[in-house]
């Protein structure tokens, strides 16, 4: 089974932070279902996984390299547009190599 190592940006990191617990429960455990190569409901595009729940949370991943996913920001349906736009931008200076992630 493929292991994928699941880093994430400082910009995840704060809107998790303030999610509800429940929230912050449902995207933690799916990001470990991640390392193990379970995307659950998702869409690609753009370069960039939409991970989405049907409360319409949705989270922000790219893939960098074989083996290692990397959550870029969260967000709502509500908010869809500006937050795939801030992900995009987030991923670009994470390929340009002007911003770092974390474990």
């Amino acid at each position: 089974m493929k292991r994928y190592e699941v880093l994430k940006t400082s910009e995840f990191d704060a809107w998790l932070t303030i999610q509800q617990p429940k929230i912050r429960t449902l995207v933690t455990a799916r990001l470990d279902l991640l390392s193990v190569g379970h995307f659950g409901d998702h869409k690609r595009f753009e370069g960039l996984i939409e991970l989405r729940w049907k409360n319409g949370t949705r989270v922000y991943t790219f893939m960098w390299s074989n083996a290692i996913v990397v959550a870029l920001n969260g967000g709502n349906k509500n908010a869809q547009t500006k937050d795939i736009k801030k992900a995009v931008k987030i991923r670009n200076e994470i390929l340009e190599g002007s911003r770092s992630v974390q474990k």
